[in-house]
């Protein structure tokens, strides 16, 4: 179990790191932004994928548990960031999301012969 609260922690740090990594050039090109908010996302964006790296699974199995924990904190993301309190509707597609992240992730695996 601590693997797997190890492994979704190091999930919710990754979607974080993607959401800003997208959220400021989002700023710079909506919202008039400066420019150079265009770096801390590049490094952002950097930092994203090099975190994919250190999780134990193979890159299509992470990728895919990732997509649940990913719904969720853009989730969060909406409420704390934007100001806007997620529905009913949200929050149980985010539970579904968490649902199959954790199937994904904590499925038994073959043993290497």
């Amino acid at each position: 179990m601590s693997d797997f609260l190890r492994v979704t922690g190091l999930f919710f740090i990754t979607a974080l790191a993607e959401i800003v990594g997208c959220y400021l050039p989002w700023l710079v090109l909506t919202q008039g932004r400066p420019v150079w908010w265009l770096l801390p996302a590049a490094g952002s964006l950097a930092v994203f994928a090099w975190l994919l790296t250190l999780h134990p699974s193979a890159a299509g199995r992470t990728y895919a548990a990732y997509g649940g924990v990913y719904v969720v904190v853009a989730l969060l993301w909406l409420w704390r960031v934007d100001g806007i309190v997620p529905t009913r509707w949200d929050l149980i597609g985010g539970a579904v999301c968490l649902v199959g992240m954790a199937l994904i992730a904590l499925q038994p695996l073959p043993r290497a012969t």
